[in-house]
């Protein structure tokens, strides 16, 4: 996808789906407009600090940055071909290879991820992907887990081991004590999907008949 192509892409997008966006999200789509689109932070609201210090829109998240989100607080950014949308009481650990990529420490993360393998992590469990979109909230004893799109290997803490693949939501997980049971889709959307592959110039691989449905 071209510059100009991207630029109209994310343009239509924001326009078909202004009914279902809130502000904050036709923000970040504007955002992502400039002839080339930035690294780091996209766009923010409340207090988001990186390693420690508050920061601003524009500035870099990188490897071996931790990214924190106070209440009422949320943060888009961008690391090489990966976009990330973390919410409130969200603190996340970049590690500096695909193999300790990142570890979800409390809070939610929705990711979207360029081709390639990376290894993430929560309280409750080790997590391999392959080209994935992925939604997780986690505190200490509990982790959400929704595989929006792409292939995963899930390894939970003292627990069996299982590999699958998703096109749309299909299989959303809680991961407790060891142990997995379904779950329904929660607190994330095809929008918000949507919009971060936009963000690092790719088209949503949902399925046309799919998108949009939650």
């Amino acid at each position: 996808m071209t510059k100009v192509q991207r630029r109209l892409f994310i343009r239509s997008m924001a326009a078909g789906a202004a009914g279902g966006l809130t502000g904050w999200i036709q923000q970040a789509l504007a955002a992502a407009e400039p002839k080339s689109l930035p690294q780091g932070i996209i766009e923010m609201k409340g207090d988001v600090s990186v390693n420690g210090k508050p920061v601003h829109k524009g500035e870099h998240v990188g490897p071996g940055s931790v990214v924190e989100t106070s209440a009422g607080a949320h943060a888009v950014y961008v690391i090489g071909d990966n976009a990330f949308l973390q919410r409130q009481n969200s603190r996340v650990d970049f590690g500096d290879s695909a193999a300790t990529f990142m570890r979800i420490l409390t809070g939610g993360l929705l990711s979207v991820f360029g081709k390639g393998e990376r290894r993430l992590s929560t309280p409750t469990a080790a997590i391999g992907i392959r080209g994935t979109g992925c939604y997780i909230e986690t505190d200490e004893h509990k982790s959400y887990f929704c595989l929006c799109f792409g292939a995963v290997d899930l390894q939970p803490v003292n627990g069996q081991p299982s590999s699958y693949e998703t096109t749309h939501h299909e299989k959303p997980l809680w991961i407790e004590g060891g142990m997995t049971r379904p779950a329904k889709v929660i607190n994330h959307t095809d929008a918000e999907v949507i919009m971060l592959e936009a963000l690092v110039g790719r088209r949503s691989p949902f399925p046309p008949s799919k998108s949009g449905r939650y």
